[in-house]
């Protein structure tokens, strides 16, 4: 007989230590030989992403011990940080080590081998970065996005397409590393065509983010191996390529918004002459914030593996000569975004609202599906997880709101009559990015314990589509806010939520949305801000990163002619207008949303009486990786809510407001 207890302090099996155990996902997933590799996340190993190895018995291993790191930090957010070939009959893999950014071969079949660099020391720390490895083994080079520090600003950058040899020579000099050309201040790693005699890539500037216009662009090899001069073949200031690969020598494949929608087109690299594959109102691509992903892979026999959809990315596969799309059957409803082909399957990452994210090989002539790597395991009945809802609201105006919603759910629980649960409305980062339905113990943390969780996609977000993308154009602080309280005032009006126990809570571009809600509205009791944006005119004169800082150009405006719109947005201006109680976490070593954004908007509450805690956690940049970094805060926002909304959470620290 379930006990019955007020929301919120029900008991629960997710403890905060195993959600942040199981945070993150295998990602980056690619073959040597027919071996399936891929990286890990390791929370408890202060974070870092471990490379791992599947053997041809099954058995998948580490392949480097801690401490190395495989990730890139390129453009902050990186790029696909390892690429193999199969070298003397076992694996050479190369791979970037997060410490210091180089980049590094090893041969793990070679008995007593070690990790040895490929490229130099920098002069600056971190100074010359490697990203979207490919390794050209007739060639005996890797070709990669050299992003080179010239300067000590955050924008002193030049970035480059280069080869850099497998030999080792240019370990110890910068000269050896041939740079190919490029053509952008951003710039994906080139794709070689099966004929070796050309190369195509991507490429934007400044103010333009990927997602809304970037060059598809094509150079012919000269014999001295550089490239001559691109041809622009695609793409333009309102035309999104977010992928390209080659099909054969003389057809590549791109994933362009051109429609509306990122759809795939079949493109001839001489003319740029392109021809949709397969018309749709779906989604065949994402938003590129890191260089590499992909969303899609050619097969041997012309088809292509796609992810596709609406919102949710399944897995399918096009073949271009009817247009037709099969889709691959499993209890996956989600695909990330990479893919990789090796000899007669597909490899990707997929998880479900039931599974979490496993790495799984397709056979492309059968379409069978099997794990093999990440199995995912109940760590906890399952009938404590939440059952979530797809659901879409209706906003002002009335546009939609495409949200999930968590209710909560644990089989020894139930609420005392009439009582009506808290809810945490989750605004996700991005802010041009989407949340995806699948397993997360973080929401079951809470939703276990009798709180309930809606994750809204509010206009901007990807998967619905170019139109409602840029819906947040010059309206970010607006649309957001007024689309995630649109939710939760509906889920309030029809009984779902308590109106009087509403919260609010994002990190990044989420965090942004947490701060301007509970400034800008007074629909929540509390909030929760994580390493966010608070004052919009620091961060875009000189508080951040380079590949964002001319991002509110487009999300707000240009400046200088906006200023008093930047002003009347930030929460840092408004911090006036802040009453209700709130927490703050950080990462000390965050460089896109450093803590003075932080210091700033407490400065301005100082003072005014609102309940509030900061926390900064040291080693952490943006994106907690660490298990004792995501152990606090999930604690911390439990005891938050608990304080405010009426309920003493068991088990977890109180955390001490100040006012």
């Amino acid at each position: 007989m379930p006990t019955t207890a007020s929301y919120g302090s029900w008991k629960s099996p997710v403890t905060a230590r195993l959600a942040a155990g199981h945070d993150g996902r295998p990602d980056w997933v690619g073959a040597i030989g027919d071996e399936v590799w891929w990286t890990e996340p390791r929370p408890a190993e202060r974070g870092r992403a471990a490379l791992v190895r599947r053997g041809p018995d099954g058995t998948a291993e580490s392949v480097l011990p801690p401490p190395w790191n495989v990730r890139s930090r390129v453009i902050e957010y990186g790029g696909r940080p390892w690429a193999g070939t199969v070298a003397d009959g076992g694996p050479l893999v190369v791979f970037v080590n997060f410490a210091d950014q180089r980049m590094y071969r090893f041969e793990p079949g070679v008995e007593g081998a070690e990790p040895r660099p490929l490229t130099p020391a920098p002069v600056r720390p971190s100074g010359l970065r490697w990203a979207d490895l490919a390794v050209v083994p007739e060639r005996g080079e890797v070709w990669c996005v050299l992003e080179e520090s010239t300067g000590p600003g955050s924008g002193d950058l030049r970035r480059v397409l280069v080869a850099v040899p497998l030999d080792e020579s240019a370990a110890h000099d910068r000269s050896a590393v041939r740079e190919l050309g490029g053509g952008g201040r951003f710039l994906t790693g080139p794709r070689l065509s099966p004929d070796g005699r050309r190369a195509a890539w991507l490429a934007w500037d400044h103010p333009a983010m990927p997602w809304d216009g970037t060059r598809l662009c094509v150079a012919d090899l000269l014999p001295d191996g550089t490239f001559g001069e691109p041809r622009t073949v695609g793409g333009g200031p309102e035309e999104s390529v977010a992928q390209v690969e080659w099909a054969d020598e003389d057809t590549l494949v791109a994933a362009t918004d051109r429609s509306g929608w990122w759809n795939l087109h079949r493109v001839d690299p001489r003319t740029g002459q392109a021809v949709p594959l397969c018309p749709a109102e779906e989604e065949f691509a994402g938003p590129l914030w890191r260089l590499g992903l992909q969303w899609f892979a050619p097969l041997p026999d012309g088809r292509i593996a796609v992810t596709h959809g609406r919102g949710a990315q399944r897995l399918a596969f096009l073949d271009p000569s009817t247009g037709t799309l099969e889709d691959i059957a499993g209890p996956w409803t989600e695909w990330a975004s990479c893919l990789a082909v090796t000899g007669d399957a597909v490899l990707g990452v997929a998880a479900s609202p039931q599974r979490s994210f496993e790495v799984v090989r397709v056979e492309t002539a059968s379409g069978r599906a099997e794990v093999v790597g990440c199995p995912h395991e109940d760590t906890v009945e399952p009938s404590c997880l939440p059952l979530p809802q797809e659901r879409t609201f209706t906003g002002p105006g009335g546009r939609e709101v495409h949200a999930h919603i968590y209710p909560p759910r644990n089989p020894d629980y139930t609420a005392p009559r009439g009582e009506r649960p808290p809810y945490a409305v989750w605004a996700h980062g991005g802010p041009t990015g989407r949340a995806a339905l699948v397993h997360d113990l973080e929401i079951a943390y809470f939703t276990s314990r009798g709180i309930g969780v809606a994750v809204v996609n509010y206009g901007g977000s990807t998967g619905y589509g170019r139109e409602y993308r840029n819906r947040l154009r010059e309206s970010w602080g607006v649309v957001d806010v007024e689309d995630c309280a649109a939710v939760a005032e509906a889920l309030a009006a029809e009984g779902t939520a308590d109106r009087d126990r509403l919260a609010v809570r994002g990190g990044s571009a989420g965090g942004w949305t947490a701060g301007a809600s509970l400034t800008m509205t007074d629909t929540y009791r509390c909030g929760v801000i994580i390493y966010p944006i608070l004052d919009l005119t620091g961060w875009a004169t000189g508080e951040t990163h380079d590949f964002e800082s001319r991002y509110l150009d487009s999300l707000v405006g240009p400046l200088p002619d906006t200023a008093e719109r930047y002003r009347k947005r930030s929460p840092a201006d408004n911090a006036h207008r802040l009453t209700a109680p709130f927490l703050l976490l950080q990462g000390l070593d965050d460089v896109i949303c450093p803590p003075v954004q932080c210091e700033r908007f407490l400065e301005r509450v100082a003072g005014r009486g609102v309940p509030h805690a900061y926390l900064t956690f040291e080693g952490e940049g943006h994106g907690f990786r660490r298990a004792e970094t995501m152990v606090a805060c999930l604690e911390a926002e439990l005891s938050l809510y608990g304080q405010v909304f009426g309920f003493t959470p068991p088990g977890v620290p109180v955390l001490d407001l100040v006012k």
